[in-house]
């Protein structure tokens, strides 16, 4: 959905370009700019994008701890300390339930 927000003004700029460029112009006393509407579409966008920022709520990092770092503070020279730190899984050990779960059709 984030990236469908400017389509919007976008849009609206597309359908309704000849009044915008005759009635809500900046620039319509320059027209050696070929404005056209561009202004207000880029009023537009910057208020959609400064409203989209205002309507983020704000994030505390304290919440989120970060479950990484125990991993990055062993030692991996000693293959113990990895077995310890990361589950069976990634460390290549069997696990019988995988086995008993995920199978090919009996015939």
């Amino acid at each position: 959905m984030a990236m469908m927000r400017p389509v919007l003004p976008v849009f609206d700029y597309l359908v309704n370009q000849d009044y915008i460029t005759e009635y809500l112009c900046i620039n319509k006393d320059k027209p050696m700019l070929n404005c056209n509407g561009k202004c207000y579409l880029s009023k537009m966008i910057q208020e959609e994008q400064s409203e989209k920022k205002q309507n983020l709520p704000a994030i505390d990092l304290k919440e989120y701890p970060i479950g990484f770092v125990d991993i990055l503070l062993c030692d991996f020279s000693d293959q113990t300390s990895i077995k310890k730190a990361l589950p069976s899984m990634i460390t290549r050990e069997p696990n019988p339930y995988i086995g008993s779960v995920f199978h090919p059709p009996n015939v």
